[in-house]
């Protein structure tokens, strides 16, 4: 029986290292299957509503805070199938939070301190977290809180930012996990293994920690190294199938923001914390996050042989269902910050579309997305796209490429004239205004989406099979 693994690819960047002075953090949602449908929602501010959150992974169950933020959410729309997952978004505090990176921890630190079974899930971790939050820091401790009261039943890692500050927070056991603050000058990538280095534990400003983790290692002999405490080698995997499956995703990475670094795309040693002499933008995280080994051998659409093309998994997929860029700009008013960049479909081929924050609804093509094949959803729309372009490849690449660097100038224009504009503004007037301007960036992406599909198809007409020229054929 063929599985799917869950996988996704993530990246973190801090404010100085970006070309605006954002702090951005980014995912990709590469979930069960190739089609796995989602909605984009915003849920509303409440005060005084008790209820208690069921996970339909593995039946747990909390009582959640009588009083929440508002708060975006990209939820599974089949419920009942695939679980909640409410993945990725930025609550009315300007705080951002994407779960979850799938992360696996070795044997011999399960052996001690082994999954909970009925544990808090990936599923019910934005749920549980983002909507009672005011800083990203915040957001380390109350869900190492909560790890520590209910235990995990998966590794998981966890991105959160706020304007100033970028955790990555990794659990990888049970109870146990470490979280690392991205410098302001760095960036990071991480791809399903254990991705932080050398804990610092003098440092508090720098890391958090799951209470008695350092006994736990002591007590248990499990730090393989000679000197030091290295979170990766004491409770990371190291096996072939990371070599082919994760460690190549951050080499390509690192490759793109370091081109003279040269590194081996099966190290088990990449760094996590890095450095680049250039400044990072919306667009290079979208293009890495939609990357597939382009301009190496590596890359399944490209002209290497079967052996080099199939033998890394890449970072854009079929089955990436969202990919996201969360970004918390310091140039610009706090009320109109927080852009979350969003893609449905192959992130390769496909926009990602631009949304503020500060809204209190989404377009009803994101927000009603339906499980079966509907051009009037933006999920299915963008996947569709996808489906045309990669099945012409080479004859569609260039058309596609055009479309996506005009549709990002339009963004950027957009973007810029909103931010005028909402300058004047304050309150309920500006979030009415942010929200309806997200609308209009939606209406405006969906024409062009759609042009550009019609081209495609005239074009593939031309590229049938069953055709005859009589002036060629005979």
């Amino acid at each position: 029986m063929e599985q799917y693994e869950r996988a996704c690819t993530s990246i973190l960047v801090g404010k100085n290292a970006s070309l605006d002075g954002s702090t951005m953090i980014a995912r990709n949602d590469d979930t069960f299957l190739p089609n796995t449908p989602q909605r984009f929602v915003v849920h509303p501010a409440v005060k005084g509503q008790k209820k208690t959150l069921t996970s339909y992974l593995n039946g747990f169950k909390a009582e959640l805070p009588a009083d929440a933020y508002r708060y975006q959410a990209v939820p599974n729309v089949d419920l009942n199938k695939e679980g909640v997952y409410d993945e990725s978004g930025f609550n009315e505090k300007n705080v951002a939070m994407s779960a979850t990176e799938s992360t696996y921890g070795n044997e011999r630190t399960l052996a001690y301190d082994p999954l909970v079974v009925d544990g808090m899930d990936e599923d019910t971790m934005q749920t549980m977290v983002l909507p009672y939050i005011d800083s990203a820091v915040d957001g380390v401790k109350r869900l190492g809180a909560l790890i520590k009261q209910y235990g995990s039943p998966a590794g998981n890692s966890v991105l959160f930012s706020d304007k100033d500050d970028v955790w990555y927070m990794e659990i990888v056991t049970g109870h146990l996990w470490v979280a690392q603050r991205i410098p302001d000058d760095a960036y990071a990538v991480a791809a399903n293994q254990v991705a932080i280095q050398q804990v610092d534990f003098n440092d508090p400003a720098n890391f958090m920690w799951a209470d008695g983790i350092q006994d736990f290692v002591e007590r248990h002999h499990l730090n393989p190294d000679k000197t030091g405490w290295n979170f990766r080698h004491i409770f990371g995997t190291d096996t072939e199938k990371d070599r082919h499956y994760n460690t190549p995703r951050v080499w390509f990475a690192q490759r793109y923001f370091n081109p003279e670094i040269q590194q081996d795309p099966e190290s088990s040693e990449l760094p996590f914390i890095c450095h680049t002499d250039r400044k990072i933008g919306v667009e290079d995280i979208e293009y890495i996050l939609g990357s597939h080994y382009n301009e190496t051998p590596f890359d399944p659409l490209g002209h290497g042989s079967d052996a080099d093309k199939y033998r890394y998994r890449p970072i854009g997929l079929n089955r990436t269902q969202n990919s996201h860029v969360l970004q918390i700009r310091n140039d610009v008013p706090e009320a109109q910050a927080a852009i979350m960049w969003m893609a449905f479909g192959y992130p390769a081929f496909t926009p990602y579309v631009p949304f503020y924050g500060n809204a209190n609804d989404t377009d009803p093509s994101y927000s009603e997305t339906p499980l079966k094949f509907d051009f009037k959803s933006a999920y299915w729309m963008y996947r569709a796209t996808s489906v045309l372009v990669e099945s012409h490849h080479s004859k569609f690449i260039e058309a596609n490429n055009a479309y996506l660097k005009d549709a990002r100038e339009q963004q950027r224009r957009l973007i810029a004239a909103t931010d005028a504009a909402a300058a004047k503004l304050s309150g309920a007037a500006l979030t009415d205004y942010l929200t309806a301007q997200n609308h209009a960036m939606v209406a405006d992406m969906r024409q062009r989406t759609m042009d550009f599909f019609g081209e495609l198809i005239i074009a593939g007409l031309d590229l049938s099979k069953l055709t005859f020229n009589i002036d060629k054929n005979l």
